[in-house]
């Protein structure tokens, strides 16, 4: 057996016997191997039905199909109760209610996907074109932000267009898309975390450090988070602009990587920080050059995206993937937010999911982001 259909069928197998051991909870992270319960209302909701999709569509398990539902209806009190609504819809309700619809045709599942890209384009800024992140409970004053997670929420905008037969949902994807390549990337190659504007005028006023070391870091995982994203925003307009953002990203990101493949949590991070990891940023990376992959005409660009994605995913198999009993998670050593000493070298749910998504794309893709 080839180490990719092994390293899958290890995955499959650590989701299904999770099924039990996480159950009906939303988690996060895992230290000391067991996933805590985040709850429904966090950012990461939907990464644990994602993983359960996965399993569904590759085994067809009726409990991961039962779970993933039970979960997708509890979160229902997020999408009705509107206040705590933020720009991470995207992440919420495409592994769960979206691809719910899109494998089943479940006609439930397929408005709660339109109720939330409604959202989502409802935190749409006209004056500074962008899609407003956070709100004042989390941070305050932060009306004008901006940030490069953001990326990953546009496809529930995409996909909504088509739904509605209706531009509206695109329109605004494309105009926060076109907002990043401007004001974030810069001509290194890198991208920041945060872009504050303001918000009345839409001037751009400075880039922030957030879960980066300072406002001119490069933060790991949001390049990956820039890689991927910029790749999807291609896929669903064909500008020329985003495929270019991603590929530059995309070498930059490669060039920074540890020889194991595992980056440090931010590459600019000062000597006495390098000792944090975070492994999630790698593996939404591989997932992201596998995208870019299958929309490149064939050459050596396509082929080079190809295999520095295998050679990412080989490097975490073999040095960080866990498939024992004890241990609930798949990849250790993510990072969380290293400035605020949060969850530092421990397992994270995204991680196990863009880990897992990025294998079950060498034999097909799974149409999820």
């Amino acid at each position: 057996m080839y180490w990719t259909e092994e390293a899958l069928e290890k995955s499959l197998e650590k989701i299904r016997r999770n099924i039990e051991n996480i159950g009906e909870r939303f988690p996060h992270v895992a230290p000391g191997g067991v996933y805590n319960d985040q709850g429904p209302y966090f950012w990461v909701s939907g990464f644990w039905p994602g993983l359960l999709w996965l399993l569904y569509q590759e085994t067809e398990d009726n409990e991961a199909l039962r779970l993933a539902r039970k979960l997708e209806d509890d979160l229902d009190q997020v999408l009705d109760g509107f206040m705590t609504i933020h720009h991470d819809v995207g992440f919420m309700w495409l592994p769960s209610a979206v691809i719910d619809y899109k494998v089943t045709g479940n006609e439930k599942s397929r408005i709660r996907g339109l109720k939330a890209a409604s959202h989502l384009a409802g935190r749409f800024n006209l004056a500074g074109r962008f899609i407003r992140a956070w709100n004042d409970e989390v941070k305050p004053d932060s009306q004008g932000w901006a940030i490069i997670d953001c990326m990953m929420n546009l496809p529930l905008l995409f996909w909504a267009s088509r739904e509605y037969d209706d531009p509206r949902f695109k329109h605004i994807a494309i105009a926060h898309a076109d907002t990043v390549v401007k004001n974030f990337i810069r001509p290194d190659n890198t991208a920041c975390h945060i872009v504050s504007f303001d918000p009345e005028t839409g001037e751009r006023l400075e880039s922030l450090g957030g879960q980066g070391q300072d406002g001119d870091s490069a933060w790991a995982r949001g390049q990956a988070w820039a890689i991927y994203g910029m790749a999807i925003a291609y896929r669903e307009t064909g500008k020329e602009e985003y495929l270019n953002a991603s590929k530059n990203i995309a070498g930059y990101f490669i060039s920074h990587l540890r020889e194991d493949k595992a980056p440090v949590w931010d590459f600019r991070a000062v000597k006495d920080h390098r000792w944090a990891l975070d492994t999630s940023a790698s593996a939404c990376a591989a997932s992201g050059l596998l995208e870019l992959y299958s929309l490149m005409e064939d050459g050596p660009d396509r082929d080079f995206c190809y295999d520095q994605a295998l050679a990412i995913l080989k490097g975490l198999y073999d040095n960080y993937f866990d498939d024992s009993m004890e241990n609930q998670s798949m990849i250790q050593m993510g990072t969380v937010h290293f400035p605020a000493g949060k969850n530092i070298n421990v397992p994270i749910i995204y991680g196990d999911f863009f880990f897992t998504e990025a294998l079950v794309k060498l034999k097909h893709k799974p149409n999820i982001f």
